[in-house]
């Protein structure tokens, strides 16, 4: 018989058992809400309300406690200076469990657990004509890119040697007399109407 035995195993050795229940503390302290099982929910409040009782002391003691089982810095950090004030009028019951329902995969019974402090952020409601003008500055017109791209300084060429850019120059003069003598022999040959055809 296992009356008045605390705790939950969780099918788990002691340490992979406490080494999540650690890691669902950093998070749960660093998120102020997480989503789980309903049972590891359970079990995490006696975790959360023993680290918060911590860091409501404010000792060195204590925040060298709360180190050695968060791992963590920046959160201990948090819980001493952000979280722990929240709770100095309150004496136990830092959390609470909201029930979630079933996972799809293996009905597991899903939970959330939070702060009793947690706030969601408030967001500001903008009204449509806001919404609109911020849709039509990210919206830009076909016109306006073009133009943008054309106005684009050139990429500066780097800087070529002398006897480079007198070749290129002779080749495009020999370029351009081909292209202006090609239309005079043009204009030169008159069109011949075939043999086949006779004159009305």
């Amino acid at each position: 018989m296992r009356h008045r035995v605390a705790g939950r195993k969780f099918s788990r050795h002691t340490q992979h058992r406490e080494l999540m229940f650690r890691n669902m503390l950093v998070s749960l302290l660093e998120h102020e809400r997480i989503r789980t099982t309903l049972a590891k929910g359970k079990e995490l409040r006696s975790w959360a309300d023993k680290i918060i009782t911590l860091g409501k002391k404010g000792t060195l003691h204590a925040r060298r406690r709360a180190f050695a089982l968060l791992r963590d810095e920046t959160i201990v950090k948090k819980l001493f200076d952000e979280i722990a004030p929240k709770f100095k009028d309150r004496a136990g019951g830092y959390t609470r469990v909201y029930k979630l329902g079933w996972r799809q995969g293996d009905a597991a019974p899903l939970s959330l657990v939070e702060l009793v402090t947690f706030t969601h952020p408030e967001e500001k409601k903008k009204s449509t004509i806001t919404k609109a003008k911020e849709a039509l500055g990210k919206v830009t017109s076909k016109k306006k890119e073009k133009g943008e791209k054309g106005k684009e300084k050139p990429k500066e060429k780097p800087k070529e040697k002398p006897k480079e850019k007198a070749k290129e120059e002779k080749k495009e003069k020999k370029v351009k007399k081909e292209e202006k003598e090609a239309p005079k022999e043009k204009k030169a040959k008159p069109k011949k109407k075939p043999s086949g055809e006779k004159s009305k």
